[in-house]
């Protein structure tokens, strides 16, 4: 089978040094190198021949161990994705909000810790969740928009992602276990077209302490996929996911090709890719998209 093999890397010298240690490696795993070819300043496509992407991505991940560059191996075929389906917190955006409106009350830390414990799967996730907002009852409705204002910030690459893949006909979905009143504007200023997210209980003037039920979890993560991509008429297997934490892995694995943003352990361990060093535009590269195809503003 023609496997594809992506390595992408912040800097361009970087890429350089890692390339030929990505090649060997490979070599080493009986995988003839057919071809080469540039995407960017610091991405490349090595295409081979093999039975299998995980051996190939395991080999060249042992390679560049140590080394600041990020790899993606995948078959060939059926790269360019129709339907993208993101996390929000600390995938898209740069921050937990939950996190971010409990420091403005003062108890940024305490549930910090508990958002580190859900993210790693070590709690579950719905339990978690009512637990931190239980923390932030009486938050008035005004500090949404200012932690809105003062602390979400877009990832980089991120706008170029959706931008990039919505001119090429793809579907741009925000998906969140956070809540909606970040994900519309976010959606807003990153590109997406939609968003699915938890919604905040309120009292006209200040949070009530409670979040609306059926909570957005882990498996209606994994539904809204199938859900978008049933509604997009997109095969699951042209769908691309990207994520964090533990209440993303249904819908990693379930993907096409499910990449690790940052990860935790739990998460990076069983996504088709990780990205630990390259920013978002990382996965245009891993669907074959060159530099100078990637659409900004």
């Amino acid at each position: 089978m023609q496997i594809v093999l992506t390595v992408v890397a912040p800097d361009p010298e970087v890429l350089q040094q890692a390339l030929p240690k990505a090649l060997e490696a490979v070599a080493a795993c009986g995988a003839p190198v057919k071809q080469t070819q540039a995407l960017g300043p610091g991405a490349a496509d090595v295409f081979l021949e093999h039975d299998d992407p995980t051996i190939i991505r395991a080999a060249a991940e042992t390679a560049l161990e140590g080394k600041a560059a990020d790899v993606c191996a995948q078959l060939a075929g059926r790269r360019r994705k129709r339907l993208l389906i993101a996390d929000m917190d600390s995938t898209i955006i740069g921050c937990e909000c939950l996190d971010e409106l409990a420091d403005l009350v003062g108890i940024g830390r305490e549930v910090a810790a508990i958002t580190e414990r859900a993210m790693r799967g070590e709690v579950e996730f719905e339990d978690a969740l009512r637990e931190r907002v239980a923390m932030i009852a009486g938050l008035p409705l005004a500090d949404l928009q200012r932690c809105f204002d003062e602390r979400v910030r877009l990832n980089p690459g991120a706008r170029t992602l959706a931008a990039t893949m919505a001119a090429d006909g793809a579907r741009c979905v925000l998906v969140s276990g956070g809540f909606d009143f970040f994900t519309s504007r976010v959606a807003q200023a990153a590109g997406f077209q939609a968003s699915w997210a938890n919604r905040l209980i309120d009292d006209g003037e200040a949070l009530t302490g409670r979040v609306a039920e059926p909570i957005l979890g882990r498996e209606a993560k994994l539904a809204c996929l199938k859900a978008e991509a049933s509604g997009a008429g997109v095969a699951v297997a042209d769908t691309l996911a990207a994520g964090d934490g533990a209440n993303d892995l249904p819908m990693i694995q379930a993907a096409g090709l499910g990449v690790a943003y940052r990860a935790k352990p739990i998460l990076a361990g069983q996504a088709d890719a990780r990205l630990d060093h390259a920013d978002l535009t990382a996965l245009l590269y891993f669907q074959g998209y060159r530099a100078d195809q990637f659409v900004t503003d």
